[in-house]
């Protein structure tokens, strides 16, 4: 039985417009795309298939940022104000050395700030839930995953508290990350005149014009109380992060305390993204004096999606390309792009102690067989690889000779360096950069290296897995 023209009519109009969309597609993607080998995939799949494939180009790399670049442009009015009243704080020995790291931001290293590293958990959440305590002014806070348990509850209860008190607080969370946080807990915070936010509250849809924000999530870690204090690392809020998960059991991570000037560019970072999710820049204002509690310089690095050139990327190859006697590194999830591992080769080659530090564990399935292909290479290329054995490793932390540390959110793959909205603390002074080392010298009496011949009895059916995970590197 044939079908009828009306039937035919309606299939060849829609296939015509899959055919018109995937040509706008294609013709996005030849302009933009990232790299030869991923645009050359996504014009033959549109070509051959463009149903599914215009919708997940949508989803997946149809990446157009011109309105958090707006939200951008006029911060950046703020933070040039900010820079002309903190001129004495500017770090100009830091910024000398790290000419980079230093362009690529809008506020440059500065001195003044005392820093404490926070590691795992129940550390960090004392320690923020103290600093919130003493908060007179505002609160800002922002989370990738926020759970409505036990360490939720006690996040909820600390700024409730507050809130109640005069205390401008604003929450600020991913809609991806924190897809299961329930309305009862927004509610009750919103009740008590905490203001909170999805990240993707104003961009929930697709758009002809612009992307499902699906895949550019915020992966920010951010606390900060009246300007002076913040808090930035790897954890998020949740019962797992304090090491009560009875699958991972201990959970490795840390966060930073900072105190003094450099709060000041952790707090526009949050205006920018509390900005964009809302249309209105939190009503918060720098306190007029900035305390100067302590000597360390430290340089605050937001990066996303947004940026104009692949921000991220460039700060950590500058980093590795710098090494000259050790580079240690630790991630949670390693599926590093072509530009990160040619500077690892390289920085081996120059005779550098390269480490590299990751968990046994897995959270992610196919992320973490994708891991084991990229760290097997690296292992094979004499580049020293371990497994961290106690629980389930999360920081993300950097160090580079005796120079430069490096504490954020930034994971090693292509979604940390061009996906994400992401953000890292990078530190020259001596006392953090000791404290790092022993923190990480401690890491690694934990961890079991990745020898010659535990690669030679690796299960054929199991490299053919790691391999087969890997090529979905640029989208883990």
């Amino acid at each position: 039985m044939f079908s009828s023209p009306v039937n035919i009519e309606v299939l060849a109009t829609i296939t015509l417009f899959l055919y018109a969309l995937a040509i706008v597609c294609a013709a996005r993607e030849i302009m933009y795309g990232r790299t030869s080998q991923g645009s050359i995939a996504w014009l033959l799949s549109l070509f051959f298939l463009p149903f599914p494939t215009v919708f997940l180009y949508f989803i997946f790399a149809w990446k157009r940022f011109e309105d958090y670049q707006r939200v951008e442009r006029t911060v950046s009015y703020f933070e040039q104000a900010v820079l002309q009243r903190f001129t004495s704080f500017v770090d100009d020995t830091a910024n000398a050395a790290w000419p980079v790291h230093n362009r690529i931001t809008s506020l440059p290293f500065l001195r003044g700030n005392e820093c404490e590293l926070l590691q795992n958990g129940p550390a960090t959440l004392d320690s923020i839930l103290k600093g919130i305590a003493k908060a007179q002014r505002f609160i800002l806070v922002q989370f990738f995953i926020i759970r409505h348990d036990e360490t939720g509850e006690r996040l909820a209860n600390a700024l409730i508290e507050r809130a109640t008190s005069g205390v401008e607080v604003f929450l600020l969370y991913d809609d991806i990350g924190s897809r299961q946080l329930s309305y009862a807990y927004i509610e009750r915070l919103q009740e008590a005149g905490v203001r909170v936010s999805g990240f993707n509250k104003r961009h929930r849809w697709l758009r002809m014009l612009g992307p499902m924000r699906l895949n550019y999530r915020n992966h920010r870690k951010i606390v900060v109380t009246d300007g002076t204090t913040s808090w930035v690392g790897g954890h998020n809020i949740g019962d797992e992060y304090m090491g009560k998960s009875a699958v991972f059991g201990k959970w490795r991570d840390t966060h930073v305390r900072v105190s003094g000037p450099a709060c000041a560019a952790t707090s526009l970072s949050f205006v920018q993204d509390w900005f964009w999710a809302t249309g209105n820049p939190p009503n918060i204002t720098l306190p007029d004096t900035m305390p100067t509690p302590g000597q360390e310089p430290v340089l605050t690095m937001p990066t996303g999606p947004a940026d104009k050139q692949e921000d991220c990327a460039i700060a950590f190859v500058e980093t590795i390309s710098r090494a000259r006697e050790r580079l240690w590194l630790v991630s949670p999830y390693f599926v590093p792009g072509i530009e990160i591992l040619t500077a690892l080769y390289a920085a081996a080659l120059r005779g550098v102690d390269v480490r590299i530090l990751l968990p046994e564990k897995a959270d992610h399935w196919l992320v973490w067989l994708a891991s084991y292909a990229h760290a097997d290479d690296l292992a094979r290329h004499g580049i020293k690889v371990y497994r961290y054995l106690e629980g389930f490793l999360h920081e993300k932390v950097v160090l580079v000779d005796d120079t430069l540390a490096g504490i954020g959110t930034v994971n090693m793959d292509n979604r940390s360096m061009a996906i994400n909205f992401e953000i890292t603390q990078w530190f020259t002074g001596t006392k953090m950069i000791a404290s790092v080392s022993d923190m990480l010298r401690a890491d690694f009496t934990n961890a079991r290296p990745t020898n010659q011949q535990e690669l030679a009895d690796r299960a054929y059916g199991f490299r053919i897995l790691a391999r087969a995970a890997r090529l979905f590197s640029p989208v883990l």
